[in-house]
C-alpha cells in the first residue's frame, strides 16, 4: 500500500494565513507549508476530498485520474467540497464509488448528473463495504457536524493485507470503541493532532495530551505495534513549531507528516 500525503494541516491550514504566532512564523520561514489534510491511497483512493485536493495533489506532481473511490469522514467544509465531482465529469466517465456518512451524500448528489457512473455507499459506525480488493470499514468517531454519528473513521485493509487507520477527525475515544480494533496491527496510522498545546477547546479533536493517551490505548489493543508508523495529521498553528513537535511526537513514537510525504506499508 502506498500513502501518499497531500495535505496535513487543519482546516485553515498551517500557517494559517491570517496569523504571527510563532508557529506560523516559523512555519513560513522553514517553508514547511501544510494544506487541509487529505491523502491518496494507491492512486486508486482518495481520503477527504476537500476544496484543495485538486491543488494539492498538483503540488505534490499526483494526479487524481485514477481515483475510483472516494472517502471523506464528515461533510465539514476542509473534508468535502462536493464541487470536485462536476470537475472530474468533464474530464472522465470512469466509474467512481463516494463511500461516506448520508450527510456527504446528500451534499454530493446535487453535483452529479443522475445518469452519472457514480455509486453511492452511505456508511455509519460499524459498516464494511468492499472495494475493489480493499476492504473499508467505518469506525466510530468523536466529532459532529450537525448531530451525533454524522462522522466516521476508517479501517482500510488493501488487497495486500496491508493495513491503514485514518483516524481524521476525532476526539478521545470512548472506551468501548477500541474492541473494534483489538489486534489490529495497524501498519500505518494517521491520527488527526489538531489542537497543539490548547486544552481549552470542542472536544472533537486531539491535542498533544490526548493524542498521547488515544496512541498508548491503541497499543494496549494491539491496534499499534512496534512496527507500525504513527504519523498526526490535521496539524495546525496551536502546536508548537516544529522542531519542538517533533520531539514531543517522538516521546510517543509518533511524528508530525508533512506534505508531499509518501508512506509505504
Amino acid at each position: 500500500m502506498e500513502v501518499v500525503l497531500l495535505g496535513t494541516g487543519a482546516a485553515d491550514g498551517w500557517p494559517n494565513a491570517f496569523c504571527a504566532c510563532d508557529s506560523c512564523a516559523e512555519a513560513r520561514r522553514s517553508g514547511v507549508l501544510r494544506s487541509p489534510t487529505t491523502a491518496l491511497v494507491d492512486d486508486v483512493l482518495l481520503l477527504e476530498c476537500g476544496p484543495e485536493a485538486g491543488s494539492a495533489a498538483a503540488r505534490q506532481g499526483r494526479s487524481l485520474a485514477g481515483v475510483r473511490h472516494v472517502l471523506v469522514t464528515h461533510a465539514h467544509s476542509d473534508h468535502l467540497a462536493p464541487e470536485l465531482l462536476l470537475h472530474r465529469s468533464w474530464v472522465t466517465e470512469a466509474p467512481l464509488d463516494v463511500v461516506g456518512p448520508p450527510p456527504v451524500i446528500e451534499a454530493c448528489r446535487p453535483w452529479v448528473a443522475p445518469d452519472a457512473p457514480v455509486h453511492w455507499l452511505p456508511v455509519e459506525a460499524g459498516d464494511v463495504v468492499e472495494l475493489d480488493g480493499y476492504r473499508v470499514r467505518a469506525l466510530p468517531a468523536n466529532h459532529r457536524v450537525l448531530a451525533d454519528g454524522d462522522s466516521v473513521l476508517y479501517d482500510i485493509t488493501a488487497p495486500d493485507g496491508s493495513r491503514l487507520l485514518w483516524a481524521c477527525d476525532t476526539g478521545p475515544w470512548a472506551e468501548d470503541w477500541f474492541a473494534a480494533v483489538e489486534g489490529a496491527a495497524y501498519d500505518v496510522v494517521l491520527l488527526e493532532e489538531t489542537f497543539g498545546d490548547r486544552t481549552d477547546l470542542d472536544g472533537g479533536h486531539l491535542d498533544l495530551v490526548t493524542f498521547s493517551e488515544l496512541v498508548a490505548r491503541l497499543r494496549d489493543a494491539g491496534a499499534v505495534t512496534g512496527t507500525t508508523e504513527v504519523v498526526a495529521v490535521h496539524l495546525s498553528h496551536h502546536n508548537p513549531p516544529e522542531p519542538e513537535l517533533v520531539d514531543r511526537l517522538a516521546a510517543v513514537g509518533a511524528r508530525p507528516g508533512r506534505d508531499g510525504e509518501r508512506l509505504t506499508a
